[in-house]
């Protein structure tokens, strides 16, 4: 990984900071990291950013059509 922190936009959080992820990346057996950027939806790669779940559902869901989907800014 390079120095991007990966942390939802929203609140802010970092990723190793959120049960969700903690605990998602423990039972696939792969550091947190790893885990948000190869499995959260919402993740851009290019600012670390994501939202997490709670926070997803409070901005409404956002969605796009298609392979790529929504990422988080």
């Amino acid at each position: 990984m390079s120095d991007i922190v990966q942390k939802c936009f929203v609140c802010g959080k970092k990723a190793e900071e959120l049960e969700e992820y903690i605990e998602a990346a423990a039972a696939n057996e792969m550091p947190i990291a790893k885990y948000v950027a190869e499995e959260e939806g919402t993740y851009n790669p290019d600012s670390g950013n994501f939202a997490c779940s709670y926070c997803y559902i409070a901005i409404g869901m956002p969605s796009l059509p298609g392979p790529v989907g929504w990422k988080a800014p």
